[in-house]
């Protein structure tokens, strides 16, 4: 796996895992605290995304090395280096509404849920970069949380917990 080599990103590595590893144990305990995992690490990425875009758009293209998958290399280096903040910020917008989503009650929560799995699921290629394999541990934790019924409201208590 490219960029294992660097012990920063094996740092990084470590702490993504361990990290979806808690969201995968928290979903699997209470599907409350799974939501609200979910939602705080959604609602990260995508403030951080959106400022890193604003602020210094270029950092994304450094990403290119860690991509295990040529076709996504390409693009990062052709059409998404010429409109980082169009694509950055549609993410950063899209990880917000999954974020604000895990909130919500019923449809909204299913639907929020389906995003974040395709989306964990998307930048899986990225190797190193994504945290890999966090992002199959955190798709996997979504999935049970989506299993469920949501007929409530993440702070209010539903009887079956």
């Amino acid at each position: 796996m490219k960029g294992i080599e660097n012990s920063a990103y094996l740092i990084l590595l470590l702490i993504s895992n361990l990290l979806a590893l808690g969201i995968l144990a928290a979903a699997w305990k209470s599907a409350r605290l799974g939501r609200l995992l979910f939602f705080l690490l959604f609602l990260w990425a995508g403030i951080t995304n959106w400022l890193t875009a604003l602020h210094n758009p270029n950092t994304y293209l450094g990403e290119a090395d860690l991509v295990e998958i040529g076709v996504y290399r390409q693009f990062i280096l052709g059409w998404f280096s010429r409109h980082i903040l169009l694509m950055v910020g549609f993410i950063a917008s899209c990880q917000l509404l999954i974020a604000f989503s895990m909130l919500g009650k019923g449809w909204i929560v299913k639907w929020g849920g389906i995003a974040a799995i395709l989306f964990l699921l998307a930048i899986v290629p990225f190797g190193v970069g994504s945290g890999f394999p966090s992002t199959l541990i955190a798709a996997l934790a979504m999935y049970l949380l989506i299993r469920q019924p949501y007929k409530d409201y993440i702070w209010k208590k539903q009887s079956d917990e």
